[in-house]
């Protein structure tokens, strides 16, 4: 069988390669501390559940419209109008089997061979291999570790020309928590003003905010034209593995998405949509439950993990990821990850998993019991002690 050489062009996360590792260790019998996975470990909330339950003994069990449900997208375009200030309606709105299809589709909608596209780094690295995929050229642009990983305008502006085609962004940000400052989506607006450029904005951890406020990009003047919301399901209620996701952008492009998904997944199955549309509607205090679990967390790790010598860990404002610096010497962040799974038995994922500007941190997600994470950060610091001289 002869294979198409873009097949190349695509990775795999490394968050599901070393859950897969740690796993294999536990199959073995060993005790394994799992901080790599991006999934909340709470449960979805039992009123969805039930709404799940009532659409399959409704016959919510066959196809649907590609774009999603009629009704629930209305209730997602009216839910972000009055959460999020985006001018849209439902005609905006395409529901897909998670977030990941939407940035996929949008990739591809939006890409020639040869367009650049920017993308801040470190990132969540799907960006990329979408990207490339589609035959777009990344063009990596950092982020300023001691301004809570926000944007280095400079460096952006300086890598925008005539083949520049959209700028990804994500705030907050995988992996380091971070947030994008008012300023620096103010001047990506100018610039996308001034080279008529599209965002892809990556909205997916907007409700799990612990200081500051989210401003979404669409809402600003003149952007939801110019603008790819993606945004779902799995972080704020849970839902993971239910597969639900969405993409807000102007009608034109839609539509077009809309085609995407009737040639790839058809529809995104419609039980699940009725259970999204209950999650919006329905009581949102576990939704403020988790996030005040996950403020807790948040404190133990970064506390913990700057009282170890050798590391510093900046506070996140936002999701549930802390983007440590590990200072050990002789290795990199690959094989600290390696060997603090091989040897001290956590799961952890290097920096350089989310690129080049990832080197020396390791991405730790405190979706996991706080007693998990006081073992954890325990054995992290046994690990490091044991480097030392």
């Amino acid at each position: 069988m002869k294979l198409a050489q873009r097949l190349g062009t695509i990775t795999t996360a490394a968050s599901f390669d070393m859950l897969a590792r740690g796993k294999a260790l536990e199959a073995q019998g060993r005790s394994v501390i799992h901080l790599g996975i991006g999934e909340p470990d709470f449960d979805t909330p039992a009123f969805i559940r039930e709404a799940a339950k009532v659409a399959l003994d409704q016959g919510f069990t066959h196809y649907g419209p590609a774009p999603g449900l009629p009704e629930f997208r209305r209730t997602i375009a009216e839910s972000w109008r009055a959460r999020r200030g985006i001018p849209c309606e439902a005609k905006h709105v395409v529901v897909c089997p998670g977030a990941k299809p939407v940035l996929f589709f949008a990739m591809l909608s939006l890409l020639e061979p040869g367009d650049e596209i920017i993308i801040p780094s470190p990132a969540f690295p799907n960006y990329g291999s979408m990207a490339q995929f589609a035959g777009g050229k990344v063009v990596s642009t950092p982020l300023v570790p001691g301004r809570g990983f926000d944007l280095d305008l400079d460096a952006l502006r300086a890598r925008i020309n005539e083949r520049t085609r959209a700028i990804v962004l994500n705030s907050p940000h995988n992996p380091t928590g971070g947030m994008l400052s008012d300023g620096s989506l103010q001047a990506v607006r100018e610039l996308v003003l001034k080279h008529d450029l599209t965002v892809i904005a990556d909205d997916i951890y907007a409700d799990m905010i612990y200081e500051g406020r989210f401003t979404a990009f669409a809402s600003l003047p003149g952007m939801f034209e110019r603008t790819v919301t993606v945004d779902g399901f799995s972080k704020t209620y849970a839902m993971t593995g239910w597969r639900l996701g969405f993409g807000i952008m102007c009608e034109p492009l839609a539509k077009h998405m809309a085609t995407l998904m009737n040639n790839s997944n058809s529809c995104t199955a419609t039980f699940v949509q009725k259970a999204g549309d209950a999650a919006l509607k329905g009581p949102q205090d576990d939704v403020h439950a988790m996030m005040g679990e996950f403020r807790a967390r948040r404190t133990l790790v970064v506390e913990g993990l700057n009282a170890i010598p050798g590391v510093t860990c900046f506070n996140p404002p936002g999701a549930f990821y802390a983007f440590p610096k590990v200072v050990a010497p002789g290795l990199d962040s690959g094989q600290v990850a390696d060997r603090l799974l091989d040897e001290a038995g956590v799961v952890t994922l290097p920096g350089t998993g989310f690129g080049a500007e990832g080197e020396g941190y390791l991405r730790l997600s405190y979706a996991n019991s706080q007693a998990n994470l006081r073992e954890g950060l325990a054995r992290i610091a046994g690990f490091l002690a044991r480097l030392r001289p």
